[in-house]
């Protein structure tokens, strides 16, 4: 098969690591604890997820009893000769995600996950979204070199009709530059780059976690000539995995510690749970510990964490005959040049990783479950696999996949530095010691250039720059991580940790975010803009 482990791509300098000693002198000197607890502080180690566990209400049901299910696609409205377009529209529904149990979500079209969208690399797409929830939105494509006025800006909001808009409040900075729409708006997606996983979720300032805890997450697919020359799976062996957790309150509803359950203009979480929300059920395409009956053969998994606030670390038990049994084929921006085989994966909040599992090493009848190393109790087990029978397998993993330049560092015109931390207070989780202000521009880049940034974190965070696609270049003293190749748009900063990523600036001119995408972080204020131009 031509496994390898991958090089460092992108020869770039090491850069000194944050000691233990150093971190905590940091987080004495600028309240880095403050208000976080100890469930937060006890994740130094890295190990594990920066959050609390909200405990479900209701009695849970045993894991691998329901089938796995797949979020329907998408048809086009209309297609011409340029491009496809699509409407949706986001509302309230109750659907049964707990077997026997009522669930209210708010769901593009009603339904959680939302509907897949398939795309074409060159075709135009276009998605008209229409509001009928009861308080406004934002749709990011996460991951999608996007024009602004399509990216999701997060104040950039489509509010019901009917809206009256709230009173000012010191917890929502106004923006003056926010482009408001009522009712319905048109999302162009010019689809200029490669095939790869994407999905798409509310982005509302202030309440991204608490929009997407209720079900406001899809699948967004680009196909591209590249991709479809490759003998990987596909079909009905081509599988999108969600992964999720949540908790549910004694009558089915899904619980979360929203300082105001209507999400009217009050943004945040209850202590302790400022830190990142975990739920105690793992959810997969919004199925309970689900199982899917699988034939023996290679199955290729396009994997995203879409959880507020968890990690994970996805293992098979058993463990194929040799190991490496998750064979890695690409990361949030595509394929990888070669395939790197694993016998674990840290996966972080927003990440992709596209991952083949050749389940005719395994024996018809077995029972494969794929595991979270990182959990405990029902949050140890993600879904079960069931090898029925062996079948002809045409489909390859090939030694090369595709071609990926490294990102040159002698041409980088700029260094940034970025601290991320918590500074107590309701909007304490911060960049440079500052919270988000739609305002503040914190790095005003040029189309063309490449940039070099440095990331060093207190605690988890997960970092997402949009627009933009990067190359990660080091952790600490070392290069990237067994995680990090390829194209990425999510770096898992992990405690006391100082990475550095490379990026040139490509794309379309305007304002653009960079973020922690822990949620709960997220919406109290840890988040930068950026400006291209």
């Amino acid at each position: 098969m031509g496994l390898a482990s991958a090089p460092d791509a992108c020869g770039g300098a090491a850069v000194s690591r944050l000691s233990r000693r150093q971190f905590l002198r940091i987080a004495a000197a600028t309240g880095a604890g403050a208000g976080i607890g100890v469930p937060l502080l006890s994740g130094i180690s890295g190990s594990s997820s920066t959050g609390v566990v909200l405990t479900s209400r209701l009695r849970l049901p045993a894991p691998f009893q329901v089938p796995l299910s797949i979020p329907p696609v998408l048809s086009p409205t209309r297609s011409d000769a340029t491009g496809d377009h699509y409407e949706m529209t986001q509302r309230r529904a109750r659907v049964e995600i707990l077997p026997g149990v009522n669930t209210p979500i708010w769901g593009y079209d009603g339904i959680f996950p939302g509907p897949t969208i398939h795309a074409r690399r060159g075709r135009t797409v276009t998605v008209h979204h229409r509001n009928d929830l009861p308080v406004p939105v934002v749709v990011h494509l996460h991951g999608s070199r996007t024009p602004h006025g399509s990216d999701g800006y997060p104040t950039d909001l489509i509010v019901p009709p009917g809206w009256q808009r709230p009173p000012p409040t010191p917890m929502l900075p106004a923006d003056p530059h926010a482009n408001v729409v009522v009712g319905h708006r048109d999302y162009v997606y010019p689809m200029t780059q490669q095939a790869a996983t994407l999905w798409y979720h509310d982005h509302r300032m202030g309440f991204t976690g608490a929009s997407v805890w209720r079900g406001l997450a899809g699948f967004f697919l680009i196909h591209d000539d590249t991709e479809q020359a490759l003998p990987l799976p596909g079909g009905d062996r081509d599988l999108p995995i969600m992964l999720t957790d949540r908790a549910f309150d004694a009558d089915g509803t899904l619980r979360y510690p929203s300082l105001e359950p209507d999400l009217y203009d009050t943004p945040g979480v209850h202590d302790p749970y400022s830190s990142g929300v975990l739920g105690d059920v793992i959810l997969v395409n919004g199925r309970p510990w689900p199982y899917a009956e699988v034939v023996g053969a290679r199955h290729r998994l396009r994997i995203l964490n879409a959880s507020n606030a968890r990690r994970y670390r996805l293992t098979l038990d058993p463990p194929p005959p040799g190991g490496g049994g998750l064979v890695q084929i690409g990361s949030d921006g595509g394929l990888l040049e070669r395939p790197i085989a694993h016998d674990a994966i840290d996966i972080a909040e927003a990440e992709r990783f596209d991952i083949v599992i050749d389940f005719g090493r395994y024996r018809p009848g077995q029972n494969v479950v794929l595991r979270n190393a990182f959990g405990g109790g029902g949050t140890a087990n993600v879904m079960r696999f069931q090898v029925t029978r062996r079948v002809r397998d045409d489909s390859h993993i090939p030694a090369n996949l595709a071609t990926i330049e490294p990102v040159p560092l002698s041409g980088a015109t700029t260094t940034r530095h970025f601290l991320f931390q918590n500074r107590g207070g309701a909007m304490g989780w911060q960049i440079n010691g500052q919270p988000f202000e739609p305002t503040v521009v914190n790095a005003a880049t040029r189309l063309g250039d490449t940039e070099v940034w440095t990331l060093i974190a207190d605690f988890h965070h997960p970092i997402h720059l949009h627009l933009v696609q990067f190359q990660i270049l080091s952790r600490g003293l070392n290069g990237p991580g067994p995680h990090d190749h390829g194209w990425k748009d999510v770096i898992d900063l992990r405690p006391a940790e100082e990475a550095t990523i490379v990026t040139r600036f490509i794309g379309y001119p305007g304002r653009y975010v960079f973020h922690c995408h822990n949620l709960e972080h997220e919406d109290m204020a840890m988040m930068g803009n950026f400006t291209a131009s």
